[in-house]
């Protein structure tokens, strides 16, 4: 596993790679005052995560519409977006609520966010992660769906994976996914996944779909559901006005989430 050191360049590397389109080893280096070798050797392992290609001096980004990467490697990916995302969502959480919270990095968010204070609340989750993060939090009772453990994210999908929503009856279920589309609706990388999403939407009496920009206007391989299937999408403050237009035009409530402070 990469050093704390060595993670903290991954997420700047990531950041500046989405927002420029490209990142050079010399500049990289200036930048974090390494050696080129060692910035080397941080694309290096970016490239055998799928987070990256490296190129001739430096490196674009993947195709990562093609692949599902590691909960621990989404986690690092417009990480300071899905923590706004997760505290605005955790904000409409009520005392006494059942809420269905889906696995992912940004529902991740929403869990670590949700406050103390919070009284009779029963989250039924399908990330192994998230039951953890929750297991010691006083006024929350934690269900999870059971079913087959994929480990790549902590999760919990058929067979068996679907048994359970089947008899539940939630007020809320916050959902994530790959891509946001006015045609193609909700859309996710893996199938298994978003067999586990539809079913935890039909359990809910409303859907929150959380879903940073770079997700926004994309289309995965996996339906989840149209658009019409969720009551409001969370996003951030780095989404396009056009794209935020066209989803707003076919229906879709959007909220972008707030600056902390």
């Amino acid at each position: 596993m990469p050093s704390l050191e060595a993670t903290f360049r991954h997420r700047e590397i990531l950041e500046v790679l989405h927002r420029d389109g490209r990142v050079q080893v010399r500049r990289l280096a200036e930048h974090f005052g390494v050696s080129t070798v060692t910035i080397r050797t941080d694309l290096e392992y970016l490239e055998q995560q799928g987070l990256l290609r490296r190129t001739r001096g430096g490196a674009v980004p993947a195709e990562t519409k093609r692949f599902e990467l590691p909960l621990e490697e989404t986690r690092q990916v417009h990480a300071r977006e899905k923590e706004r995302i997760g505290h605005h969502a955790a904000g409409l959480v009520r005392d006494g609520e059942t809420i269905i919270l889906d696995v992912g990095s940004t529902t991740t968010e929403l869990a670590k966010a949700l406050p103390p204070s919070l009284r009779n609340v029963v989250v039924i989750t399908s990330g192994l992660n998230i039951a953890l993060l929750l297991e010691s939090h006083p006024g929350i009772t934690v269900i999870v769906t059971g079913g087959t453990l994929r480990p790549l994210q902590h999760s919990l999908v058929n067979p068996y994976g679907t048994l359970l929503l089947q008899e539940i009856n939630a007020d809320k279920a916050f959902i994530g996914c790959n891509g946001v589309h006015p045609e193609k609706g909700f859309t996710n990388t893996n199938l298994q996944e978003a067999e586990i999403k539809r079913a935890m939407m039909e359990a809910a009496r409303e859907t929150i779909v959380l879903a940073d920009h770079s997700k926004l206007m994309q289309v995965a391989a996996a339906r989840i559901g149209p658009l019409e299937a969720a009551r409001l999408l969370i996003t951030d403050r780095k989404a396009k006005s056009e794209d935020l237009q066209a989803l707003r035009q076919r229906g879709l409530e959007v909220v972008l989430a707030a600056r902390e402070g």
